[in-house]
C-alpha cells in the first residue's frame, strides 16, 4: 500500500506491544511473494501504478528468506505479496507486503464489502477464527491494549473484543478485531533450503473494508504484511518474541523479475549505512545534497532540515519517486539539458513521455542523492525513465507496433507532512537492482547496487549458521486476465491518439 496510501491519519483502536505466546522456535521465514500489478509479464495501466502510490532484538535470531515475485520496474509493478498461513489447520492467505505500513490483518468471515475475486489469478479467502484450532480472542482488558491507550479504556469489561480501525490517505480504511493465531512460515534451513515454521502472532480481522480494498477486483488480495518499524508489525512481534533479529533486506530485480527478500542478520554483503531519523513511523533519512550529471542542485536549505522536513523517506511499498516542485523543476531542467528537441506528450493526464531511440544512459545524466554519514543512492537514466511498447492486440498474440516511448517515473508532488510541507518520497523506482538493508534494531539503513538474481548470505543466530538465499520470481505462475487486455487496448488507443502514427 505503501507510503503514497499509508495511514496518514491513522486511528488504530491499538498497536500491539508484545508479541503473546508463539511457539519457541528460532527460524528463518520464507514468503512467496508475488507483483501486485503484473500479470503474465503484461504490464497495468499507468493510472493503477499512479493510484496505488497514493493510497506502509532477541540474541537466540534467526534470519528469514522471502521468495519474491514481480518486477520492479515502474511500467510493470507496483507493491508486492506474498502467501502465508494462518490458523490451525493452515490455511493460505495472499497479503501485500509493504514497508510503509505495519499492522498484518486479512480479510474475515462476515466482512463488509471484501473482495471475492481477484484479476491476480489467487484465490481469496476470508480467514474464520471460529475454524481455527488455535484462534485466540484479543480482549480489551488484555495487557497489550491496555498499554496500547495508555491505560484502562472507559467502558471496557471482560469479554469485549479489541478493536483497529486504520484509515488510509485516499479514503479506503479497514477496521475490525484482533485475533491471535498460528502463522505458518518457512524458515531457511540450509543454503536456498527452507523448512516449515508456526509461530503465534497478533493480526487484524478485518470485517469492513471501504474505498478501493473493497469495491475492485483489480489486483484484490486477502490483506496486508506491513514491514513497518512499529511494534503492531509482524517482524516487531517475532522479534520481541526472540525468533528473529529485527533487520530485513530486498533486492528488486528489473531484469528478470522477483528479486530477494530477507529477514534476519545480513552478513554479505556488507552495504554502507545512514542513521534513520528518531522517532519517525517509516524510514526517515537525513537527505543532504542531489547531484545531477555531476553539479550539484541548488536547493532551498529547509528540504534538509530533518527538524521541519522530517527527512526523506525510503518506501518500497511506492513505485515511483515523488519530489517537491522546488526539486522537481530544477531537476527536470538539469536532466533534460541536452536533449533540448525532445517533444513531450502527456499520457493519462499525469505521465509525461516522448520518442526516443537512442541508449537513455548515454543521452541523460544520473541522478545523485547524497544522505547523513556520506551515503549515496544513484538513480540511472533506465531507472528514472521506464519503456512502454505500445502493441497491436489481435485474436491470438500481440503484435508490436511502437517500441520506443519512454515516460519520466520522476513525479511532480511531494508526500504532504502534517505540518503542510513536502517531503521527498524515493520507491522502487530508485531502489530498483539495489539491496537495500533495514537495521531497525540499530536505526540504520542502507543500500548497494547488486545483481538481484543472485544470492545474499544471512545468519542464524541460534546455531551461527550462515545459509545463502537466493532470487524468486514466482509471478510467472499469475495468468493474464481479460482485464488486463482492455488495459492494453486503453493505452493502444490514448499513445495512437498522443503520437499520430501514420
Amino acid at each position: 500500500m505503501g507510503l503514497r496510501r499509508l495511514p496518514v491519519a491513522v486511528v488504530l483502536a491499538v498497536v500491539l506491544l508484545v508479541a503473546c505466546g508463539g511457539v519457541g522456535v528460532s527460524g528463518n521465514y520464507v514468503f512467496k511473494v508475488e507483483n501486485k500489478f503484473k500479470l503474465g509479464g503484461k504490464e497495468r495501466s499507468f493510472s493503477a501504478l499512479k493510484e496505488h502510490d497514493s493510497l506502509r532484538h532477541g540474541r537466540v535470531l534467526a534470519a528469514v528468506d522471502v521468495p519474491l515475485g514481480g518486477n520492479g520496474h515502474p511500467s510493470a509493478t507496483g507493491l508486492y505479496f506474498t502467501k502465508i498461513g494462518l490458523g490451525t489447520p493452515s490455511k493460505d492467505y495472499y497479503v501485500q507486503v509493504d514497508t510503509g505500513s505495519d499492522l498484518l490483518w486479512v480479510n474475515c468471515v462476515g466482512c463488509d464489502r471484501c473482495p471475492t475475486k481477484s484479476d491476480l489469478g489467487i484465490k481469496l479467502t476470508l480467514f474464520d477464527p471460529a475454524k481455527s484450532k488455535t484462534s485466540g480472542q484479543v480482549n480489551c482488558g488484555d495487557a497489550f491494549c491496555v498499554d496500547q491507550y495508555g491505560g484502562q479504556l472507559s467502558g471496557c469489561k471482560p469479554g469485549v473484543r479489541c478493536q483497529y480501525s486504520v484509515a488510509y490517505g485516499d479514503g479506503s480504511a479497514t477496521s475490525g478485531d484482533f485475533v491471535e493465531d498460528v502463522i505458518q512460515l518457512e524458515q531457511a534451513s540450509g543454503n536456498h533450503e527452507t523448512s516449515p515454521l508456526n509461530a503465534s502472532v497478533i493480526f487484524g480481522c478485518g470485517n469492513k473494508q471501504t474505498g478501493d480494498l473493497g469495491s475492485s477486483s483489480e489486483a484484490a488480495v486477502d490483506g496486508i504484511l506491513g514491514f513497518g518499524q512499529a511494534n503492531s508489525s509482524m517482524l516487531s512481534q517475532l522479534a520481541a518474541a526472540g525468533k528473529v533479529k529485527k533487520e530485513f533486506a530486498h533486492c528488486l530485480d528489473v531484469v528478470k523479475g522477483g528479486g530477494i527478500f530477507a529477514i534476519g542478520d545480513i552478513v554479505q554483503p556488507v552495504v554502507k549505512t545512514t542513521p534513520l531519523v528518531a522517532n519517525m513511523p517509516h524510514y526517515n533519512v537525513k537527505l543532504t545534497a542531489i547531484e545531477v550529471g555531476g553539479s550539484m542542485l541548488d536547493l532551498p536549505t529547509y528540504l534538509f532540515d530533518t527538524g521541519s522536513q522530517r527527512g526523506t523517506i525510503i518506501d518500497s511499498g511506492t513505485t515511483l519517486a515523488y519530489l517537491p516542485q522546488v526539486v522537481y523543476e530544477p531537476m527536470m531542467d538539469k536532466i533534460l539539458d541536452k536533449q533540448p528537441g525532445l517533444k513531450m506528450h502527456t499520457i493519462e493526464d499525469q505521465f509525461s513521455c516522448f520518442e526516443f531511440t537512442r541508449n537513455v544512459d548515454d543521452a541523460f545524466p544520473p541522478v545523485v542523492f547524497h544522505f547523513d554519514g556520506s551515503l549515496t543512492l544513484t538513480a540511472y537514466p533506465h531507472d528514472y525513465f521506464f519503456k512502454i511498447r505500445l502493441v497491436s492486440a489481435g485474436s491470438t498474440s500481440y503484435r508490436p507496433l511502437m517500441e520506443n516511448i519512454w515516460c519520466i517515473g520522476w513525479q511532480n508532488g511531494g508526500l504532504q507532512s502534517r505540518d503542510g510541507r513536502e517531503l521527498i518520497l524515493l520507491g522502487d523506482l530508485v531502489l530498483s537492482g539495489k539491496l537495500v538493508v533495514y537495521d531497525v534494531a540499530n536505526q540504520t539503513i542502507g543500500w548497494t547496487d547488486y545483481n538481484c538474481s543472485s544470492s545474499i548470505k544471512v545468519r542464524d543466530e541460534k546455531t551461527g549458521t550462515v545459509y545463502s538465499v537466493g532470487s524468486h520470481n514466482l509471478s510467472s505462475a499469475i495468468g493474464l486476465k481479460v482485464g488486463n487486455f482492455l488495459t492494453l487496448l486503453t493505452i493502444l488507443f490514448a499513445l495512437l491518439q498522443i503520437f499520430c502514427v501514420h
